[in-house]
């Protein structure tokens, strides 16, 4: 989302009545949001052409497949289309972009399996997976173990199902256990990820569903795409299909104006 956010505030500091889009202009500064992009198309709509200088744009749609907002981090397609922009042409002379409506965008988005898997490996994300605190036994927070998350990789299966795998390495000893995690995902109004059936097993041995209960805990609360809105970010998730090799997703985002505002460089 964040990707996104970036990627818009950037677009638009192109339309000014001093410095036109074109689309290959808009194009080259897509391709400076990301570290590279195997393939990328960008179409801008406005009849009559005069009305960008007014800040006006009818409808962007952006096309990309292999895009990389980060080294090892791939993206295998998205596609992006606005409504309406706009933009107060007075602020942009001064070098500032003013929404004067909020941002809407359908976004569709493809994540390959493979991709996933890279990514999970990544420094980015390697680093959030260490330094683990897990209750694993039902100790007292005292005695409470500190485990690294390595050589993760997820699984998709039949039935909207996900399997998780990973080591977990203790912190405080020799200690090495596998860890498993399957769940199937369903989405509540549209904005709520809400893990079902979910079940952990450690070398092998599943845990009783209470300890899975107290593992999981509120992860349905933090998937809950309502928590950006108060960061002026609106998501809703129209449609998602999982196969063997991939996710395809389909969303609307809605970006207050101050939401593209913050994202400026100062």
């Amino acid at each position: 989302m964040e990707f996104l956010v970036i990627l818009l505030s950037g677009l638009l500091t192109l339309v000014s009545p001093t410095n036109l889009v074109v689309e290959q202009l808009t194009a080259s500064a897509i391709r400076g949001q990301l570290k590279q992009a195997e393939t990328l198309a960008v179409r801008l709509d406005n009849a009559p052409s005069y009305r960008v200088a007014q800040g006006r744009i009818e409808r962007l749609r952006i096309a990309g497949r292999g895009l990389y907002p980060a080294a090892e981090i791939r993206i295998a397609a998205l596609e992006v289309e606005t409504d309406p922009i706009a933009v107060n042409p007075a602020a942009l002379r001064q070098g500032k972009i003013t929404l004067e409506q909020p941002l809407n965008a359908g976004v569709r988005l493809v994540l390959t399996r493979e991709d996933i898997n890279r990514a999970l490996r990544s420094p980015q994300v390697s680093q959030r997976l260490q330094d683990l605190s897990l209750d694993l036994l039902g100790t007292s927070a005292a005695q409470l173990e500190r485990y690294d998350l390595v050589e993760p990789e997820v699984e998709f299966l039949d039935q909207q199902r996900l399997r998780f795998q990973a080591q977990l390495k203790s912190q405080q000893s020799d200690l090495q256990l596998s860890i498993a995690i399957e769940f199937g995902i369903t989405i509540l109004a549209g904005r709520q990820l809400q893990l079902i059936d979910p079940a952990i097993a450690i070398d092998g041995r599943p845990l009783p569903p209470q300890l899975v209960n107290l593992l999981i805990g509120d992860i349905s609360r933090q998937l809950d795409l309502a928590n950006l809105e108060e960061t002026g970010i609106t998501a809703r998730i129209l449609s998602w299909q999982l196969d063997r090799d991939q996710i395809r997703l389909a969303a609307f985002v809605q970006l207050d104006p101050q939401v593209l505002a913050d994202a400026q460089p100062n």
